[in-house]
């Protein structure tokens, strides 16, 4: 006689798979997204208050208005961008900032890999 695991069981040992997946699952790293941000970004961007350069200061950026810091000269699209720069929001640009809003003059093609992204992100958020 074969003992057969039922479909109880089953659902339970899926529970479990999902719940390990879930807690092993890799957070973002403030530091990680430093060396992106430094990589990718810093050419452009600086993460001092008040330093412009080719693009405006990422100082204090999440939770910030699109177009809003002052002494930079941002293209009509960013001003007219009626965006918050919230966490969901910067990943959304960061992957592809002329699709969020058509018209940037921001000409990188964006940041593919999600956990770069999500890693500077979390960078960006200890701006301030």
């Amino acid at each position: 006689m074969r003992n057969h695991a039922g479909p109880k069981t089953f659902l339970i040992l899926i529970t479990l798979l999902i719940v390990v997946l879930h807690t092993t699952a890799k957070a973002a790293d403030p530091a990680a997204g430093k060396l992106v941000f430094n990589t990718s970004c810093a050419i452009c961007h600086s993460v001092l208050q008040g330093k412009n350069g080719l693009g405006p200061s990422m100082f204090d950026i999440v939770g910030r208005k699109a177009g809003q810091v002052k002494g930079f000269h941002y293209s009509a699209a960013n001003q007219k961008a009626d965006l918050k720069w919230d966490e969901p929001t910067l990943d959304k640009y960061l992957q592809s900032p002329s699709a969020l809003i058509p018209g940037t003059t921001m000409t990188v093609p964006g940041l593919k890999d999600d956990a770069k992204r999500a890693d500077l992100i979390a960078y960006m958020a200890t701006l301030k």
